[in-house]
């Protein structure tokens, strides 16, 4: 199979991931269309937003690993994502050292202006976790498999804790 037709394969099951998250996210609003969806249709919306992105994460996992078996022979790929995970990862745990600080009582305003954004951001940690796991599943080199699985854990812990010890 040429490059073009794998990358066709590829994009192919994209857009089937995003056909899926549009259709249950239009099943979902209308199975709860009523008054209390009219009465608060700006937290609606942002539900229907966070049900697309966590559909379309797990629909686009087949695409996203046939992607991802076809870069397993570009190494300088696999090290660059190793380093963007650390990264990423990284603000994770800023983001819940931002949700813990503002849970005391002398939390600075620059600090407690960082709280909606690492909310939104320890969020979709799940999410990332996932990517992480799938990419960890297919990286060929042995250093960035340890960094992707580390970062699944982090990434892991981070949600867990916000939901077990921040209510």
């Amino acid at each position: 199979m040429r490059a073009p037709a794998k990358l066709g394969l590829v994009a192919a099951g994209y857009v089937g991931a995003f056909v899926v998250a549009a259709a249950v996210v239009m099943l979902n609003a209308a199975w709860t269309s009523g008054p209390d969806r009219q009465a608060s249709s700006g937290m609606s919306a942002f539900g229907d937003g966070l049900l697309f992105l966590a559909v379309f994460g797990v629909a686009a996992v087949p695409a996203t690993g046939a992607g991802l078996f076809l870069l397993r022979p570009y190494h300088s790929f696999w090290r660059v994502l190793a380093g963007a995970a650390v990264v990423v990862a990284a603000t994770g745990l800023a983001s819940l050292v931002v949700c813990l600080l503002i849970r005391t009582a002398g939390a600075s305003p620059m600090i407690r202006s960082w709280s909606p954004a690492a909310v939104l951001r320890i969020l979709v940690a799940p999410l990332i976790a996932l990517a992480f796991l799938v990419c960890g599943a297919f990286a060929p080199l042995r250093p960035a498999r340890i960094a992707l699985c580390a970062c699944t854990i982090s990434e892991a812990a981070v949600f867990a804790f916000w939901l077990i010890a921040l209510p």
